[in-house]
């Protein structure tokens, strides 16, 4: 790699445009590459500075031994191309005599710049993930070698061929030559062995044998070079497969480099190869059937593949909704000038997708916008169509397999268009399936979609019949899903723990007890997210989402700093906290709540023993009116973070700050939480509604309690959270949280 960064750039600079041209840097010989490099890396370049003109003789020295180097390995070398080439970024080099200082500059700038790359090269995972994956990137990616490798035959091709002609030029000279000596030797006797006519005609007979050794092995050539495009195409394919399927992946939450740029290249780059290939078959003269066909094929098949979708529809889209996509055209500046292409979209059902080369069947959708134009972007050097303000305004459905829902229903978007290549006779038809994508027509069956779309992103194969998926898969890979789910979506790379993990997994199977390894259980789609878990009205996907969002919105960092326990059971959560301090705290996740994040803690009991109890759930809402670490630091209940962290130490950096005094004379008001009947001692009752607690006011004090919007919890929260069932005599009875707010004071003080 080092040999290549290096003697690129320098080729780059000391080469000029027209040798860059007919020989671009990356087909540099890779011998030649290798050998200069270790020559370059063995000598010092670090002490060399514009301004050392004391080491300019040093400089010299070595700008002289580089210059050598290339002249010597041009000499040696047979290949043509390659001696020129060689013998002009010599030549280049030369007229950096007047400047020795600078070329050393450039050289220690190049290599800095190289160290600085391999030392950001990502290390090597230690190991591999449980989920399936795509082939690997670098085995599927057409190598710098075999770019050069095919580069280098069809400049061998080209020359073989002009070597051709030059012999074949001289050979009807000498014929004509030969010709015009026939009359004089009949006409004067001469005889026909005289030496100078005989070493004519020996002469032409080696031409005669040179022409045709040059012609086989150009067929041999030409054979060869159509294999290796053959390859190197078969390889490209293969990664733009890749790429699909990572930016598939990506929905979870795996890695994903969306630069098509590089794909682009290649693919230009073997267009370009195979219309050179095509073109020196043409110039035979006579017909190869088998090349052709096979150079047509490869044509087709390039052309055909190089359509992406660049940036993928929603793959939840409600009817009637405004959407966007960006389809890419890989070989858009090689587009035929004239008339304009344009794609257009529409919408397939699952079957419909298996059978994509067969004649279209019905309609199954109507799409609003969805034409739009092959546009070059001369800036980005992409070409691209976007659909801007697509929308589905009506969707047939297939009949129902059992009880499978609509939001199990999965579409897609074809795109496709006509479009015609420089240099191509014919149009050829490109057209390019979308991600399968999920169709709803109201809001409330977004989670379940979404659901939908999760599974087939996991779990579905890469080459894979559309859009089939398993239905049961081994516990760890839903975990890994979920667990990369997660943090892709909170953003953060605090994962999921064991505990978590396990937890999880005794939620899903409803096994509470179970303390093996869950590794190799399969989970089903129908409990991941058709049947609700025991005792609740939801999922385990929809509290899996709820428990996402608010993290996302509310939680991340506390979750990133590793403040949050997460995911615990009961049993879990008696284990570490039975021997701990009163006011022992730490922060779960609801198992009863969509979207809710609880305290447990440690108290006391009346005979002076301990108890567990959790604090009702704080939800959005309740967090979208007071920040967890305000709420945390206003429970006086509960001192330290779990296993002995001060809370005011921990969560400081979270409360905010006093508010200063109002314009027009207003006192500030604020919220407080408060816990139970926590500061109700001596309190005189005032008549309130069904969601406010009657609270003391204190004359001392300038807070009139009011207790925020509380939602009844189902009874197996209580039950798990209390310990009611008597499993866990420490559990107690699950404590509220109230929020106060000063209106007493607030009145009295307000301006007249």
């Amino acid at each position: 790699m080092a040999q290549w960064i290096h003697m690129s750039q320098m080729i780059q600079r000391l080469s000029d445009d027209t040798v860059n041209n007919l020989y671009p840097p990356t087909a540099f010989p890779i011998e030649v590459r290798h050998f200069l490099a270790e020559w370059i890396e063995s000598q010092r370049w670090d002490d060399f500075a514009l301004e050392k003109v004391d080491l300019e003789s040093q400089a010299q020295t070595l700008l002289d031994q580089t210059i050598s180097k290339l002249q010597s390995i041009s000499q040696q070398n047979a290949n043509v191309v390659d001696k020129l080439k060689l013998m002009q970024i010599s030549r280049n080099m030369s007229m950096l005599n007047q400047q020795p200082l600078r070329f050393a500059v450039m050289v220690k700038e190049i290599l800095a710049k190289e160290r600085a790359l391999l030392g950001t090269l990502p290390q090597t995972p230690s190991s591999t993930p449980q989920y399936q994956q795509h082939q690997n990137r670098e085995n599927s990616f057409p190598s710098m070698q075999d770019v050069d490798h095919l580069v280098l035959k069809v400049l061998e091709v080209q020359d073989i061929r002009q070597k051709m002609h030059q012999l074949q030029e001289e050979l009807n000279w000498e014929r004509q030559n030969f010709e015009g000596l026939q009359g004089p030797i009949q006409q004067n006797g001469m005889d026909p062995k005289n030496s100078e006519i005989q070493k004519l005609q020996n002469h032409i007979q080696q031409l005669e044998y040179n022409v045709k050794a040059l012609a086989t092995k150009r067929f041999q050539l030409l054979k060869e070079c159509v294999d290796c495009l053959d390859q190197c195409q078969t390889r490209l394919i293969s990664r733009l497969k890749a790429w699909q399927w990572e930016q598939h992946k990506a929905t979870i939450g795996h890695p994903f480099d969306e630069n098509l740029h590089p794909l682009q290249t290649w693919c230009e780059q073997l267009l370009g190869v195979n219309g050179k290939l095509r073109q020196e078959l043409m110039l035979i003269g006579e017909p190869i059937p088998e090349l052709q066909e096979r150079l047509g094929k490869l044509l087709q098949v390039l052309i055909q593949s190089s359509l992406m979708v660049e940036k993928q529809p929603p793959q939840v889209i409600k009817t009637q909704s405004k959407f966007c996509t960006t389809v890419r055209y890989l070989l858009g500046e090689k587009v035929a000038s004239g008339k304009p292409v344009v794609l257009k979209a529409q919408i397939m059902n699952e079957m419909q997708a298996r059978n994509l080369g067969s004649v279209p069947g019905d309609n199954v959708g109507e799409l609003i916008n969805n034409t739009a134009i092959l546009e070059h972007n001369a800036v980005s050097k992409s070409t691209c169509a976007t659909f801007r303000n697509m929308s589905i305004k009506k969707i047939k459905r297939a009949d129902r397999r059992g009880s499978e829902s609509v939001t199990e229903e999965k579409f897609a978007l074809l795109f496709s268009a006509d479009i015609t290549i420089t240099g191509c006779d014919t149009p050829y038809r490109i057209q390019m399936i979308s991600l399968p994508v999920v169709v709803i027509v109201h809001g409330s069956q977004d989670n379940n979609a979404l659901a939908t779309i999760i599974w087939d992103c996991a779990f579905s194969e890469s080459d894979r019949v559309p859009f089939v998926v398993p239905e049961r898969v081994p516990w760890r890979m839903m975990y890994s899903t979920l667990n990369s789910k997660f943090t892709s979506e909170v953003q953060t790379t605090h994962n999921l723990d064991h505990y978590n993990q396990h937890f999880l997994a005794q939620k899903i199977f409803d096994k509470p007890d179970f303390a093996d390894d869950f590794s190799n259980i399969l989970v089903s789609w129908g409990q991941f997210n058709k049947e609700v878990l025991p005792g609740r009205t939801f999922t385990f996907w929809q509290w899996f989402e709820g428990v996402m969002e608010l993290s996302k919105k509310h939680l991340k960092t506390y979750w990133s700093e590793g403040l949050i326990f997460g995911f615990i059971g009961k049993q879990h959560l008696h284990l570490i906290l039975k021997d701990r301090p009163n006011g022992t705290f730490l922060l779960r996740f609801s198992d009863s709540e969509i979207g809710g994040i609880t305290i447990a803690y440690v108290s006391a009991t009346d005979n002076g023993g301990q108890k567990i109890q959790n604090i009702q759930p704080f939800t959005k809402r309740d967090l979208d009116i007071r920040n967890l670490g305000d709420s945390i630091r206003d429970i006086n209940d509960i001192t330290y973070l779990y296993p002995a962290f001060p809370k005011d130490e921990v969560f400081k950096r979270f409360y905010s700050e006093p508010r200063a005094s109002l314009p027009g004379g207003y006192i500030p008001v604020s919220l407080q939480t408060r816990v139970g009947r926590e500061g109700r001692e001596g309190s005189s009752v005032i008549p309130v509604t069904p969601s406010m607690t009657p609270i003391a006011v204190s004359p001392t004090s300038n807070i009139y309690p009011v207790n925020l919007f509380q939602q009844p919890l189902g009874q197996q929260e209580q039950d798990m959270e209390s310990g009611a069932s008597g499993e866990f005599p420490g559990f107690n009875d699950q404590a509220s949280a109230n929020m106060d707010i000063d209106f007493e004071s607030m009145l009295q003080n307000l301006p007249e």
